[in-house]
């Protein structure tokens, strides 16, 4: 895709700030430490990043998912971690609520969100109910002019410090599946809320993530978001986005593979020459070249075709989450294979891409998930 002259700008200040302010300092700090970066966020946050996606009424820029997926890129491209702090806003943070909030709650939430002043999650998985959200077993029950949540959310990618949480627990208990679903607006400091330890995780390290824990957590009606009994639906919706969000983030960590393998390739040298004059070096080098345009192309496609409302855009999305992500996992392989021992080594990037790519075909959906919602459309 030729971008837009406005595009191309976005590009250029998104490549600039993440080549500048993502220093080896603060990339070895996330990796050492695996605590959240607040000095990063606030500098997000001033430049605008946290609502890139976000209607301006609300405190955001008011860009379309094309500027999204190209943030989200140019930042995956120097670190993946850092591209989450300004992804989750845009995409699962603030989502439920511009679906379906009431201007009261957009207000509210949305606003800060967008600014950075507070961080939301999207709490959704369970023990028990990872793809098969049907089986979410937290519990919502009336009580006067609130409900009581009873129940245990895991895998909650900034949960340990965030401010809210969009909560998914069961309110009709008739109903089976994902049928009776509603979400909640959860206040992160409530009485009987509380998060578990972070979980030692492979990669993306410097981005929290723990359950969180609902004891008989009484949240007002007036956080009752979107229809009662209806939630399942906008949880999709806004899995969609965030599809394109991985999808984008798999193109960033590729791009940084391929990257940093060109410039090894050309540096060492064995047998007297560059490893790069080597058939076998090259032809992979092109591989790996090849496999990102055409995954640029489908999420960049996919981003115009979402804006416009297309009926396709749901099976698109999928499409390029599962292509992207698998072509990244792919690209990371080979970027160290191209390193030999040095890419098996922490002191190089590749190593860390190599762990950070193995998440993107896990969150927001595994492959086969996408595999489902894909043959799910075509085959109606």
């Amino acid at each position: 895709m030729i971008l837009s002259e406005k595009h191309e700008m976005m590009r250029r200040l998104y490549r600039q700030f993440a080549e500048t302010e993502f220093t080896t300092e603060i990339l070895d700090a996330l990796e050492e430490t695996g605590e959240f970066n607040w000095e990063m966020h606030k500098k997000m946050s001033d430049n605008g990043f946290m609502g890139v996606k976000i209607p301006t009424e609300y405190g955001g820029q008011g860009g379309d998912s094309l500027a999204y997926v190209l943030m989200v890129e140019e930042f995956a491209r120097v670190s993946p971690v850092l591209s989450l702090y300004a992804n989750t806003s845009n995409s699962l943070g603030a989502g439920p609520l511009l679906f379906c909030g009431t201007k009261e709650q957009k207000e509210k939430y949305v606003t800060p969100v967008a600014r950075g002043e507070k961080i939301m999650v999207f709490a959704l998985t369970e023990p028990g109910a990872g793809s098969d959200a049907g089986s979410t077993l937290t519990t919502a029950v009336e009580d006067g002019d609130a409900y009581i949540l009873n129940g245990r959310k895991t895998f909650i990618s900034g949960a340990p410090f965030a401010d809210y949480a969009v909560i998914y627990a069961r309110t009709d208990m008739s109903q089976k599946g994902s049928r009776g679903l509603s979400m909640f607006i959860v206040d992160m400091k409530l009485p009987g809320v509380s998060v578990g330890k972070h979980e030692n995780k492979m990669g993306i390290i410097g981005y929290p993530t723990s359950d969180i824990i609902l004891e008989n957590v009484r949240v007002p009606k007036s956080d009752l978001l979107g229809p009662l009994h209806k939630g399942f639906s906008t949880a999709m919706k806004t899995l969609d986005g965030g599809r394109l969000g991985v999808a984008a983030q798999s193109l960033g960590i590729a791009q940084g593979c391929l990257d940093e393998s060109i410039r090894y390739a050309k540096e060492r040298k064995q047998f007297g020459r560059p490893i790069a004059n080597f058939q076998a070096i090259s032809f992979m080098l092109a591989d790996m070249a090849t496999e990102i345009e055409a995954a640029r192309e489908l999420v960049y496609n996919t981003a115009v075709m979402k804006d416009a409302g297309s009926p396709e855009s749901a099976k698109r999305c999928a499409m390029s989450k599962l292509f992207a992500s698998e072509m990244c996992n792919r690209i990371a392989y080979k970027a160290v294979q191209i390193h030999g021992g040095y890419g098996y080594i922490k002191e190089y990037k590749v190593e860390r891409f190599y762990r950070d790519a193995r998440i993107t075909t896990l969150y927001e959906g595994t492959s086969q998930v996408q595999q489902m919602v894909i043959s799910g459309n075509i085959l109606r």
